[in-house]
């Protein structure tokens, strides 16, 4: 099972199986927004969904804090927007 946190003195998003590292994703707050800039998964792990189940949670995070608008410069992240049109309206 996967175990998603908020590390915010960290400024990212992990989540991790069995207590191991899958996959991360950075951000910035500038106070009028979110920046995520940075995605990354554990090359085993690949292809599996994480990134995206990550990504979701974060979108969600940011939305129930008031953090938004999200602005995406990681392309992953870009990526997820353009497949969940849907979840477009807290973008930057």
């Amino acid at each position: 099972m996967n175990e998603i946190t908020h590390e915010p003195d960290a400024h990212r998003y992990v989540l991790r199986r069995g207590g191991e590292l899958v996959s991360v994703l950075e951000y910035r707050d500038h106070g009028t927004g979110t920046v995520m800039h940075h995605t990354v998964t554990v090359p085993k792990f690949r292809g599996q969904g994480h990134a995206a189940e990550l990504v979701e949670f974060a979108v969600r995070d940011v939305e129930t804090r008031g953090a938004g608008p999200i602005i995406p410069t990681c392309w992953y992240v870009a990526d997820w927007f353009a497949t969940h049109p849907e979840r477009r309206a807290v973008l930057g």
